[in-house]
């Protein structure tokens, strides 16, 4: 599998990471009941497969990701052969009904140490604040100074964000280097083209794009009634992607990519994955599964070159559809 370098001074990913957020199970904001075993099958199934990175976080599962993906490669040479990525600074707090960004330094510190435990490692590989703080008020550089520091101790290798626009970017990298960004980019979520690559490619920034397959909705998976039948603690059943207008036009969308598609003699989740991976900046993408089939359902996404009237032909049906973010 293809492996471009995470920045200019990150490590040499493949172009496709596992992405564990629906490994973490049932939670507020999970993907329903999972079954860990299956779960761990998979992760081992992608690494066999040629991928060399898993992406996880503090608030997948409320830590329960996190564990899954320690035991999931606790056989392997974490730090060569496959490299773990994880977050700080998200979990949802019941008692107010929301996840409470919390980026204070002493908070920073002290949820690399339960990463650590849960992972079952003695350093991550890239440690990414998760968003920006909604709660405290801490100014970002104390938070970015908090991460380097960890750094600087050997409990990570190299520090990284997601979710954040360039001012915040900006803040970081005048005071220590960012290594990469995680932001959305789909057929659905364009935006970070305009702003967030330029900015990673300008400072030398790896990029990790996440849900290329629009959490689902590019599959061709799902139609109007396929909603209702997910669990009802789903995190999507509540997203305004799922729901109206935004799905008929995301529908519409993903009618224009089938026969893109079939002429290519491709699947849908290859060509909305192949389509962010195309975009220049990227470094890879991060594509979720729960068993060793769904990797193998997008997997070939990692060896398909879309030619450049394939990809016009794409930006068109994505602009007059009118899905999502320009």
């Amino acid at each position: 599998m293809e492996k471009r370098a995470l920045g200019s001074d990150g490590p040499e990913i493949t172009v496709l990471g596992f992405g564990s957020w629906a490994v973490g199970g049932p939670y507020k904001f999970g993907w329903g009941p999972t079954d860990d075993d299956e779960s761990i099958a998979a992760i081992r199934h992608a690494v066999d497969s040629g991928i060399n990175w898993i992406d996880t976080a503090a608030q997948y599962g409320l830590g329960h990701s996190e564990e899954i993906v320690g035991r999931a490669t606790k056989d392997m040479r974490v730090g060569e052969d496959v490299f773990v990525f994880t977050k700080c600074g998200g979990f949802f707090r019941p008692e107010l009904g929301k996840v409470v960004y919390d980026l204070r330094p002493e908070a920073i510190a002290q949820e690399c140490e339960d990463s650590l435990r849960r992972l079952e490692l003695e350093t991550i590989d890239l440690y990414q604040i998760h968003w920006p703080d909604n709660s405290t008020g801490t100014e970002i550089e104390d938070s970015w100074e908090a991460m380097h520091r960890l750094l600087d101790q050997g409990k990570v290798r190299w520090i990284g964000v997601s979710n954040f626009e360039v001012s915040l970017l900006d803040r970081c990298e005048a005071l220590h280097h960012v290594s990469s960004a995680q932001p959305p980019l789909s057929l659905v979520k364009r935006s970070a083209r305009n702003d967030v690559l330029p900015w990673c490619r300008d400072h030398g920034a790896g990029v990790i794009a996440y849900s290329p397959m629009a959490s689902g909705l590019l599959t061709g998976k799902y139609d109007g009634g396929s909603f209702t039948k997910l669990p009802t603690d789903d995190w999507r059943r509540n997203s305004a992607a799922f729901q109206e207008p935004e799905l008929s036009r995301i529908f519409a969308l993903v009618d224009r990519m089938r026969p893109v598609a079939e002429t290519i003699g491709t699947s849908l989740p290859v060509l909305a994955t192949a389509w962010t991976l195309a975009n220049d900046g990227v470094t890879g993408a991060i594509v979720g599964a729960r068993s060793p089939a769904q990797v193998d359902g997008w997997i070939e996404a990692a060896g398909l070159s879309l030619e450049p009237h394939t990809m016009l032909e794409l930006e068109r049906a994505a602009a007059e559809s009118g899905a999502g973010q320009g």
